[in-house]
């Protein structure tokens, strides 16, 4: 979807107008989403979806100028007509560049390029007061530019954004290797990260004696062709098969089809349900509208067989690889969740830091993706509550696109408070937007007695 920065420039003036109308508590109205932690739609919301055009791609300096609602599936489609891709592409389609910016992104080549926000060399963002500014990392808003990823549009909204490409080739082959012994998993994982043979690294862990790494390469030949968007589901392929080739375009949507694993939950790795409906709604966005159904009607509640109190744990985390082992006995024992997506990353330039979202420059991070609904006899966030804590204890970051349960005490401490604020008050003076803990965690009542719950019991 081409655009021009003529049009960019329209859409922009009639934003900004729209944004004077508006006093306080602003949001934003769009097409897709990939947060979950769901609250009740604000009335002043800004139209930003028409944001959603690639303006230019430089083959030269391998640089994409595009808008920030741009989803990386329409910038991938133009990015390969030149046989080149963003550096890191997250791994659903419906994803945004300027939320994954704002949030966190990541995927498999992030050992070698960090997190999406590594990748980005300009932001235009839209202040409350109306006026867009250009952030660079050396320039008069480098503390912006700095200070945007992890801030969740409380600072204000991205609108366009240059985003570094790699050379890509025809196809990718791929590598499942097997472990049955956590330490030599987690160290080997740092030890491929670290050697940078590879052009893509992440894994999977079945249970506590079966994970694997899975290394993917560039290649311009494939002796055979394998293809994960129709009846093959490509998780089950990671315990079948030693090797793999795919496209690059098919690499990329690799986790998209099934939603990861997550199409369980909709009966679609049903044979007969996946033959009769999966060229329909094989994708991530069709289950995200099905989940925005439920949420509305409450269908699970009106056919719930069970009467069993449950629990959804949604979660993305880094761990330092020192600590994985750990992490991961913990949570076998406590939460049980199975299968768990493993993605390493490392930051691209260790003389720089992001400010509201420190890692440590010289380590290997292991991102711990896990996703389903677990048993709860106790009350509202128990399980979630316990994640968080541990993470807290081996140093590690939580992503902020699903629902937490800190203190603000806590929360503040573990996400920069003091440059926070040095930022809000010098970029959002006029207090349009939430603050951080006020979108993150503070967006409910119920939240409110979870927190008060989990202080009480010391937890």
């Amino acid at each position: 979807m081409k655009g021009s920065i003529e049009n960019y420039n329209k859409k922009k003036e009639k934003l900004i107008k729209e944004l004077s109308q508006i006093k306080e508590n602003v949001s934003l109205k769009k097409t897709s989403s990939n947060l979950f932690r769901f609250r009740k739609q604000n009335t002043n919301r800004l139209d930003v979806k028409d944001f959603n055009k690639v303006i230019n791609i430089d083959t030269k300096n391998l640089i994409a100028e595009v808008e920030g609602m741009t989803t990386y599936f329409d910038l991938v489609n133009e990015t390969l007509k030149y046989n080149l891709m963003p550096t890191v592409v997250p791994e659903l389609k419906s994803i945004t560049i300027g939320g994954a910016t704002t949030g966190i992104g990541i995927e498999s080549s992030s050992f070698k390029y960090g997190f999406v926000h590594e990748t980005i060399t300009e932001l235009e963002i839209l202040l409350s007061n109306g006026k867009t500014i250009i952030c660079t990392k050396d320039n008069e808003y480098k503390d912006l530019f700095y200070g945007f990823p992890n801030s969740y549009g409380t600072f204000g909204y991205v609108l366009k954004l240059k985003v570094k490409l790699v050379e890509v080739k025809k196809y990718v082959g791929l590598k499942h290797i097997k472990y049955n012994n956590q330490e030599k998993y987690f160290k080997e994982i740092e030890n491929l990260c670290n050697a940078k043979k590879y052009d893509f690294i992440d894994g999977t862990i079945f249970n506590e004696n079966e994970m694997y790494i899975t290394t993917g390469k560039f290649v311009n030949y494939a002796p055979f062709l394998s293809n994960y968007e129709y009846m093959d589901i490509y998780y089950k392929s990671i315990r079948k098969n030693k090797v793999d080739y795919l496209s690059i375009l098919d690499y990329i949507w690799r986790w998209d089809t099934d939603w990861f694993w997550c199409s369980k939950h909709f009966l679609m790795q049903n044979k007969f349900f996946r033959l009769l409906l999966g060229k329909f709604t094989l994708k991530s966005t069709f289950y995200w509208k099905v989940m925005a159904l439920n949420r509305k009607y409450k269908l699970t509640d009106k056919f719930k067989f069970s009467k069993e109190k449950t629990e959804t744990v949604i979660q993305d985390v880094e761990i330092p690889v020192e600590n994985c082992v750990n992490f991961l006995n913990f949570f076998h024992k406590e939460i049980g969740i199975k299968p768990i997506w493993i993605c390493p990353v490392k930051s691209h330039n260790r003389n720089v830091k992001y400010s509201l979202y420190t890692i440590n420059p010289n380590k290997v991070y292991i991102n711990f993706g896990f996703w389903d609904i677990v048993k709860n006899s106790k009350y509202e966030g128990y399980y979630n509550r316990k994640i968080e804590s541990k993470v807290k204890e081996l140093k590690g970051k939580k992503s902020l696109y699903s629902t937490s349960y800190y203190s603000e005490e806590e929360f503040w401490e573990l996400y920069n408070k003091k440059e926070y604020v040095k930022l809000k008050n010098k970029y959002d003076n006029l207090h349009k937007f939430k603050d951080l803990y006020q979108k993150c965690v503070k967006h409910k009542e119920k939240t409110y007695k979870v927190i008060r719950a989990i202080k009480s019991n010391n937890l």
